[in-house]
């Protein structure tokens, strides 16, 4: 496990921000225990060095947002129930993903897992690997008939 969680630029000092997927990084968005269980199964596959990875959300519905390298995103086919955001070639749609400070307040954002030197941001084919069908979260195939 990498201890040495660093702040990139995006991140604030303070508090939250909104900032627009495809400029500092893409995103992709699981709902609730779902994404939860990604999340749990990229720490632990990357030793606690999963990269940035963001919870939202109180008592109600939660998503988890997986923070990538920006221009990636729109490279792969994701699979259903995955959503995917990052800057658009015809420039139409513009998404703003929050992103809470690495320490005090933050509520309703939190970090699941924060960004480090090594892992500035979340591996997009692992996280496709374990996101499509047949996989589990616990990244295991499913075995074929």
């Amino acid at each position: 496990m990498t201890n040495g969680i660093h702040r990139p630029a995006w991140v604030p000092a303070r508090g939250h921000r909104l900032r627009v997927a495809g400029v500092h990084f893409d995103a992709v968005r699981i709902e609730g225990r779902r994404g939860e269980a990604v999340a749990d199964w990229l720490i632990e596959r990357g030793d606690g060095d999963a990269g940035p990875i963001v919870c939202a959300g109180g008592s109600g519905t939660r998503w988890v947002y997986f923070l990538l390298a920006p221009g990636v995103v729109h490279r792969y086919d994701w699979p259903l129930g995955v959503q995917h955001f990052g800057r658009r070639i015809d420039r139409t749609t513009v998404t703003y993903v929050g992103v809470p400070a690495l320490e005090g307040e933050t509520w309703p954002l939190r970090w699941y897992s924060e960004p480090t030197p090594t892992a500035p941001y979340v591996d997009a084919e692992a996280l496709l690997g374990v996101t499509s069908p047949g996989a589990s979260p616990a990244g295991r195939r499913s075995p074929g008939p």
